[in-house]
């Protein structure tokens, strides 16, 4: 007995034919046209860190990456409801939640390239110079390498 794989269909097919998946792709085109309506009336600066959950039962459940964004956004909750009601997809519109939920991926930090001076590189090589410690030496040696070449005059 081989086991014996079905033929290969086209995404857009699957995602026409296949109940679930059309389903699937509906709400995620419902919820994409929602989070444009929602970014069209907020302020730029809160765009990126708000986002539509879900928007059922006259309930839109906003997600907010934190309690500053959060805060803000309560305070303006009035406008942003009568604002939405204006659209036709938000027109039964009672009540508006947020709900904060930090980023799931952490953003690491940027570290600056520091450059060593020639002078500081200069004054590592020359303590070298002084080490009997063979490991220490190298150890100044490779850091005095990571300085400005200075160019001598020709």
């Amino acid at each position: 007995m081989t086991f014996r794989p079905l033929p290969a269909r086209a995404s857009a097919a699957l995602i026409r034919e296949a109940k679930p998946l059309k389903a699937l792709f509906g709400e995620a085109q419902r919820l994409a046209r929602l989070q444009q309506l929602v970014e069209s009336q907020l302020q730029p600066a809160a765009r990126e860190h708000c986002h539509v959950a879900t928007w059922r039962e006259q309930c839109l459940l906003l997600i907010v990456t934190d309690g500053h964004w959060a805060t803000r956004l309560r305070y303006q909750q009035k406008r942003l409801q009568r604002q939405l009601q204006a659209f036709e997809e938000f027109a039964t519109l009672t009540k508006i939640l947020f709900k904060v939920q930090p980023p799931t991926t952490q953003r690491t930090p940027q570290s600056a390239v520091r450059q060593l001076s020639s002078s500081a590189a200069e004054s590592l090589h020359e303590t070298a110079e002084g080490i009997r410690d063979p490991r220490l030496k190298a150890a100044l040696e490779r850091l005095a390498g990571h300085g400005k070449v200075r160019q001598e005059p020709s």
